[in-house]
């Protein structure tokens, strides 16, 4: 069974940073794809970044730049750095496990969530 260690989100005023740490339990860690995801008040849930297990990274046009993910295999840890935010990247924010199909990829377990409040 995967579980998710979700750290790293809370308040931050428009235009700072932040870093959220992912810990995924319970997986063949190395080989698999992993992603962030996030989902804000009355909006749909949108996968921002995604890195395959040999590094292959994705990300949403919303969060291009600014945004970056990356993996420690030897801690079996996803971050996802973030940076310039803005009022419109507050959301509960859940790391992922998927795969890549093509150079799409698709998250198929989802953790907890942490959430991230933009104030403006």
């Amino acid at each position: 069974q995967v579980q998710f260690q979700e750290y790293g989100g809370g308040l931050v005023q428009s235009g700072g940073s932040l870093t959220l740490s992912c810990v995924v339990l319970g997986s063949t860690f190395q080989s698999n794809s992993l992603g962030w995801g996030r989902q804000a008040p009355g909006k749909e849930r949108e996968l921002v970044a995604a890195i395959s297990h040999v590094g292959r990274k994705n990300y949403a046009d919303s969060v291009k730049g600014r945004f970056t993910i990356s993996r420690d295999n030897a801690k079996r840890t996803v971050y996802l750095q973030l940076n310039n935010l803005t009022a419109e990247d507050t959301a509960v924010y859940y790391c992922n496990v998927g795969g890549f199909y093509g150079t799409t990829y698709t998250p198929t377990i989802w953790g907890q969530g942490t959430q991230v409040t933009v104030s403006s």
